[in-house]
């Protein structure tokens, strides 16, 4: 069973493309090409190319990494083939799978090796859309949401355009090669877990370009367009027994496949300049404008996101390694269930802005998504870069209860969770990093934050941090609403915690 991967060589029951790949011509390049996007705009595009005839073939996949060559090496000796792997449990917990290659991705790019080679693959001729997973920290925008011009990175990228090392730098200047060779402008496309991302990405985006060159950032505004989106898909990280267990199902190794949940959600703001893949194939929501976006955004972050941070931060602690595992304690099921019911769907404003929508269902089923054994979704992996996430995922809600005098102590308990977290040691004993990009202003914080004896002042020293709490830090009524929490955690425990509430 050993690689490349091999179409001919593929079981019957296995499907795969369906298409000439050969003549199959890039026409997005997305930055970011880890498991999620694999998961989620491959096999959308899949859907779609498949579904296009000869007009379909216009659409395949150039992947960037700005970081490493992973992803690349293990892909391109496998001719940018894998599979993806929907999994879910039988009525009687038994895991089942379905398999289906990906043949969408046709180049994988290592930005730090070639960046020329990324700049004119963003101004080649077939490119029509520039897409992002980058995660919340691969923006390097401020709590005000502008660019962050200190950074050395964006520096870096002012000062070198034909190397540029983050995306925002890499898109200005790959636009203005565009630009340069007479070529239209393009759609950018975020797929990332951030409010309001398009609207977000012109603005980074436009604030670049107008440093280097005014009428550059006149042309973005005026060829370009910005589509913002809402994705949700349960993507756990693949394992070396993930990559064993498929091999015996394919009868060859695939040196990195992906693992996903069979839901599937995308909201998707329909506003592309140059053309997009027939994505409502793959039951893609195509929306008229950002506010129709924003309420599904909403749901999502508040909902999906928030339920799911404040589980991993408590999960991570207690010792509950994996979501389902979690979700199998009666407290922190009850507690998670009257946080969506009770603090989150309140401000929605569901019956107004998606009433189509049954709230009460649509809870039921995230608990059962969040519950499913065949993922064994860990809760490290959830707990990465929370100074990143806790702003969109709980503190906007916390500020929307505040404003309407509403009570905030099911979200607070998540909040203390993460504070809780930063310790990185669980009540067994183990360490674990914090991995974060912050995380060495947050050790400093946690530290000093120990050195006080009383709970509440501990409390007040963390929730002082601006970078996170922004114009919550300081405030009294969050302070009086997670400092019970944040001792209750320190004194008794996780599920203790969960049970007296």
């Amino acid at each position: 069973m050993s690689g490349p991967l091999r179409l001919a060589a593929l079981p019957a029951d296995v499907a795969r493309p369906r298409y000439d790949r050969d003549r199959l011509r890039i026409g997005i390049v997305h930055f970011g090409a880890g498991a999620f996007a694999r998961a989620h705009l491959g096999l959308a595009t899949e859907i779609a190319i498949e579904a296009g005839g000869d007009a379909g073939l216009a659409w395949g996949i150039a992947g960037v990494s700005l970081r490493d060559p992973a992803t690349r090496d293990a892909l391109a000796p496998q001719d940018g083939l894998y599979t993806l792997v929907e999994r879910a449990a039988d009525a009687a917990g038994a895991p089942r799978s379905t398999l289906r290659v990906i043949g969408a991705w046709r180049e994988f790019l290592v930005a730090p090796e070639d960046p020329g080679a990324v700049l004119a693959r963003i101004a080649h001729d077939d490119t029509r859309i520039v897409s992002l997973t980058v995660t919340e920290k691969g923006y390097l925008a401020d709590p005000q949401r502008r660019l962050r011009f200190e950074h050395a990175d964006i520096a870096h990228d002012l000062a070198h355009p034909q190397s540029p090392r983050t995306a925002v730098g890499f898109l200005a200047h790959g636009l203005a090669l565009r630009r340069a060779h007479g070529l239209p402008g393009v759609t950018l496309m975020s797929l990332d877990n951030l409010p309001t991302n398009g609207a977000l990405l012109r603005g980074l985006v436009l604030e670049f370009a107008t440093r280097i060159d005014p009428p550059l950032a006149a042309w973005i505004d005026a060829q370009c367009s910005f589509a913002g989106s809402i994705v949700d898909r349960i993507v756990p990280r693949t394992t070396a027994a993930d990559r064993d267990e498929i091999a015996v199902r394919l009868h060859q190794r695939d040196a990195w496949p992906v693992i996903a949940e069979p839901y599937f959600e995308w909201a998707l703001e329909d506003r592309f300049v140059a053309g997009r893949p027939d994505w409502a194939r793959a039951g893609v929501r195509l929306v008229a404008g950002a506010s129709d976006v924003a309420a599904w955004e909403r749901l999502k972050l508040r909902m999906v996101n928030g339920s799911h941070s404040s589980l991993a931060y408590l999960g991570v602690v207690a010792g509950w390694s994996t979501v389902d595992a979690a979700l199998r304690q009666p407290a922190l099921r009850a507690h998670l269930d009257a946080l969506l019911r009770d603090e989150v769907e309140p401000t929605l404003d569901a019956a107004r802005t998606l009433p189509d929508l049954d709230l009460a269902k649509y809870r039921a089923g995230l608990l059962e998504r969040f519950a499913n054994p065949a993922l064994a979704h860990r809760t490290a992996q959830i707990a990465m870069d929370g100074s990143q996430k806790l702003p969109q995922r709980l503190l906007d809600t916390v500020r929307d209860r505040l404003a309407a005098g509403a009570p905030i102590a099911r979200l607070a308990l998540g909040i203390a969770g993460w504070l809780h977290f930063l310790r990185g040691i669980d009540e067994q004993g183990r360490t674990y990093p914090i991995d974060d990009p912050q995380a060495a202003a947050l050790a400093a914080l946690h530290a000093s934050a120990e050195s006080l004896i009383d709970g509440r002042a501990r409390a007040a020293r963390l929730l002082a941090y601006a970078p996170v709490f922004g114009d919550l830090a300081g405030s009294a009524e969050l302070l009086d609403a997670v400092a019970p929490a944040l001792t209750a955690l320190r004194e008794f425990g996780v599920l203790p915690t969960l049970q007296r509430r």
